[in-house]
């Protein structure tokens, strides 16, 4: 109880400023950490020439399936978690851990397995050319191997978050992502193995990180355990892990088709269109990780205080993040925007490449100052248990928009329409969340009910 009383004043006294600070940079390092790892990949395999460019962004289709498929049983699993842990009921907690954690490493290794297969046809489809499809398919095979270890490391990394232990989490993704980036250096360029060698560095780094996480159940740092003995494969337990989960894949799964589409339509101009986009949509996210970090320390302020009926720290949480987030992606995004050429050519050294790269990076710089305002929202909603609301925002910016978006622009305005699509979704995403953000506030109470039973 003392230690529950310790959490809750923490959460719900501490200067909602400084508490999300707390709270939101150690996820800002790992999700710093992630994207520099995942730009390595494009650096090094730059190196080479455009078709080994393009085909990492062919290959970051494969990658979303893997995540979505993570994320699935990841936040499904974990969310279940959190309420039984919170019931203090700790036998239902492990069975949840368990069947998402064995759910996940199974449906990992039917990639695997499935993927290998039918490599060549997975390939076309993420969007492929006659001319980096060699390369794709040598970097894709390395990502299916790690397959299993990456699904599984969402479900480990998802619980360890939800039991409150980020730390242990953090320390899981980082050593992962630096070990990548060491060994894409010693195996490309020490060696000289090639693609061969990024896509070796992502795997076992994968695997490294997959151990790291494992580590923390083994030596029974967590309440919930992975032992075999408590999965239920029972239609009730997966029936509800992937209901919960449902939000997630739904988010992720559009991710993944909206890239495979974004690299059959950039692929009608040539593997120097798939190169400068992939490498544009890189440099964003990473600009783009420094706002989800922070929003990530707002969540769990905003649910707590949310239940504690404390209305005007979920407020003030609000528009902290909101202000705070939008100078820290502002500034960021405006360097970005006056070195846009410099930045593509870090990566690929290709006139053709940085020609169509820089008006896709300036323009994504530019609507980046809106996107805080769209992520606030949809941490807000999540957190708080608005389901409809948070599955619904966070559909439009990379599905129900983007698509569509992209294949009416293609059509009419060819590459420069593939170029303006992403802004463009992101400008419309953050339009659409203004009546739910106006609606939510009207409708929360204007005083904590603290304040208004005060005589």
């Amino acid at each position: 109880m003392k230690k529950y009383r310790t959490q809750y004043e923490l959460m719900t006294t501490v200067p909602v400023p400084q508490l999300i600070m707390k709270l939101g940079i150690p996820t800002m390092i790992s999700m710093f950490v992630t994207s520099i790892y995942n730009m390595a990949d494009s650096y090094f395999v730059g190196r080479i020439d455009t078709s080994a460019s393009s085909a990492t962004g062919v290959v970051l289709g494969l990658m979303a399936i893997l995540q979505a498929m993570g994320f699935m049983f990841g936040h499904g699993s974990g969310s279940i978690i959190s309420r039984k842990l919170g019931e203090k009921d700790i036998d239902t907690a492990k069975k949840f851990a368990a069947t998402g954690f064995y759910s996940a490493l199974f449906s990992g290794f039917a990639i695997l397995i499935l993927g290998t297969i039918f490599l060549t046809p997975l390939m076309w489809l993420l969007g492929s050319t006659p001319t980096n499809i060699e390369y794709a398919k040598t970097y894709g095979i390395c990502i299916l191997c790690a397959a299993p270890a990456l699904v599984s490391s969402c479900v480990m990394n998802n619980i360890l978050r939800y039991e409150g232990r980020a730390f242990f989490a953090m320390i899981g993704l980082t050593s992962g992502g630096i070990l990548n980036i060491f060994l894409d250096a010693y195996l490309m360029e020490v060696l000289g193995m090639g693609i061969l060698g990024a896509g070796l560095a992502t795997a076992i780094s994968q695997c490294v990180s997959w151990a790291l996480l494992l580590t923390m159940f083994v030596r029974k740092k967590t309440q919930t355990s992975l032992a075999f003995k408590y999965a239920k494969f029972d239609i009730k337990t997966l029936g509800n892990i992937i209901t919960t989960g449902l939000p997630s894949l739904a988010r992720q799964g559009l991710a993944a088709i909206s890239t495979m589409l974004l690299n059959n339509a950039a692929g009608v101009y040539g593997d120097a269109a798939i190169a400068a986009m992939s490498i544009t949509n890189r440099i964003s996210m990473f600009i783009f990780s420094a706002v989800l970090g922070i929003g990530q320390g707002f969540q769990p302020i905003a649910g707590f205080n949310f239940g504690a009926k404390k209305y005007s720290r979920v407020k003030q949480a609000f528009f902290f993040t909101l202000i705070f987030g939008t100078f820290l992606m502002g500034t960021a995004a405006a360097l970005v925007y006056i070195h846009a050429g410099d930045c593509i050519w870090f990566f690929r050294h290709d006139e053709e490449v940085v020609i169509i790269g820089i008006p896709a990076l300036q323009a994504q710089c530019l609507a980046m100052f809106i996107v805080p305002f769209q992520v606030c929202n949809n941490m807000l909603f999540q957190s708080i248990g608005y389901k409809f609301n948070a599955t619904f925002l966070s559909s439009l910016r990379n599905g129900l928009f983007f698509i569509p978006i992209l294949l009416i622009l293609s059509y009419v305005l060819g590459l420069q329409g593939i170029q303006l699509s992403q802004p463009i979704a992101d400008v419309m995403t953050s339009i659409a969340c203004i009546p739910f953000t106006i609606a939510f506030f009207a409708k929360l109470p204007k005083k904590d009910p603290e304040e208004t039973e005060a005589p």
